[in-house]
């Protein structure tokens, strides 16, 4: 009994320490900010010989709701579902200059958070800045080019204006 209870006390003891320690550690390193990259897809543009013909097979085969540009899916984000959130799709006329200096028939947009912040550790990393940050009433943009030469458009959003814009236009969004 008298070793049964030593031997309880001594592992209490022993993750006791562990867990501080492990504490200690985290709450250490919490001081470094970490950079929250790439928080979702922003959007997905791709090239096609008649966009609008392809918008309205969409619209009639798989109910996008489309408009002038595509199409916007309204989702709620994951971290505070109360907060909506936008994805464009959008097929561009197989000419577009947009997709350069990419030969690539698409181009992905990312949302991410405090862009500028990123694209100072992306400089830092060596990577091909295309543009520079781009400030509108619905977020922040910029293009980048990825090592295989995949044109990345960047979006820091600004959902509560992006959405007042599609009712400015009268697009109804894809849920």
């Amino acid at each position: 009994m008298k070793k049964t209870l030593i031997l309880v006390v001594a592992f209490s003891i022993t993750f006791s320490l562990g867990f501080a320690f492990n504490s200690f550690l985290t709450k250490s390193n919490s001081t470094e900010p970490t950079l929250r990259k790439v928080t979702g897809i922003g959007g997905i543009f791709f090239k096609c010989k008649d966009p609008k013909k392809l918008r309205a097979w969409y619209e009639t085969n798989l109910g996008f709701n489309t408009n002038q540009y595509g199409a916007v899916f309204e989702w709620r984000q994951g971290a505070d579902t109360t907060k909506k959130g936008f994805t464009q799709w959008s097929p561009f006329n197989e000419k577009t200059k947009y997709f350069e200096p990419s030969t690539k028939d698409f181009m992905i947009n990312y949302r991410v958070e405090n862009l500028e912040e990123l694209m100072a550790q992306l400089k830092m990393n060596g990577v091909t800045i295309t543009d520079t940050i781009e400030t509108v009433e619905y977020g922040k943009f910029v293009h980048i080019m990825d090592i295989e030469g995949n044109k990345i458009e960047l979006w820091e959003p600004n959902d509560s204006e992006f959405e007042k814009l599609g009712v400015q236009i009268g697009a109804k969004t894809t849920k």
